[in-house]
C-alpha cells in the first residue's frame, strides 16, 4: 500500500480530487478535520493547548472555542506556536491511520493537507501530490464557493505557502484549470498508477 499526501492552495480542487480517490477505494483523511477532532478528544493535546492559549480555548461543553483560538493564533501572531503543538500529534495519528489502512487491505492511503510541505517533504508519506490552478481560477472558485469577495480570497491565498517554490517537493503535479470531470479523470488515472 502506498501512502500519499495531497496538497495545494485554496480553490485548487484538493477536496474533489480526494473524494474521487475515496470513491475508488482509497482511505482518505482530511488533516483539518482530523486536527479539529483531536483537539477536542485527545487529552494530552487539550492540556497543551490550554497551557499555551488559556482555559478559554474550550467552551463549557468541552468543544473548541474557535473564535478564541483564531484570535490567539492569528491576531496575536502565534500560528507557529499552535502548529508546533498540533502537528506532532497529527503526524503520530496519521502514522497510526496509515498502519490501520494497511492492515485493512486498503490499496492507497491519502491525507489532504494544505500545510503538508511547510517544513519540507514529510518522510512518513511515500508520495506527494500537488494540485495547482491559475490564480484567477482559484479566486473565481472560492468567491463562488464561500460567497467571499475577491479581496478576501486573495488575503487568504497570501497566507498560504507559495506552491511554485515548493513544487519540486512533489512527485506529481496535477493542473486543474478545467472542469470537475476533467479533475476526476486525473484522479482516476493517478489512482491506477499508484495502485498497480
Amino acid at each position: 500500500m502506498i501512502s500519499a499526501g495531497v496538497t495545494g492552495g485554496i480553490g485548487t480542487g484538493k477536496t474533489i480530487f480526494c473524494r474521487e480517490l475515496d470513491e475508488l477505494g482509497a482511505e482518505v483523511v482530511y488533516a483539518d478535520d482530523l486536527a479539529k477532532d483531536m483537539m477536542v478528544k485527545d487529552p494530552d493535546l487539550r492540556e497543551k493547548l490550554i497551557n499555551a492559549f488559556g482555559k478559554n480555548t474550550y467552551l463549557e461543553d468541552g468543544s473548541l472555542n474557535k473564535a478564541h483560538l483564531i484570535e490567539q493564533a492569528f491576531e496575536s501572531d502565534r500560528v507557529e506556536e499552535l502548529n508546533e503543538i498540533v502537528h506532532p500529534a497529527l503526524r503520530k495519528k496519521t502514522e497510526d491511520l496509515i498502519q490501520k489502512a494497511k492492515n485493512n487491505g486498503k490499496p492507497l492511503f491519502v491525507i489532504e493537507a494544505a500545510v503538508l510541505l511547510n517544513k519540507g517533504r514529510p518522510d512518513h508519506l511515500d508520495k506527494i501530490i500537488l494540485i495547482k490552478s491559475t490564480r484567477e481560477m482559484q479566486i473565481q472558485r472560492v468567491t463562488k464557493r464561500d460567497a467571499a469577495s475577491a479581496k478576501e480570497v486573495v488575503s487568504r491565498m497570501n497566507k498560504q505557502p507559495d506552491f511554485d517554490k515548493i513544487e519540486h517537493l512533489a512527485d506529481f503535479v496535477i493542473l486543474n484549470n478545467g472542469t470537475i470531470d476533467d479533475l476526476k479523470v486525473k484522479a482516476r488515472e493517478l489512482f491506477t498508477r499508484l495502485t498497480h
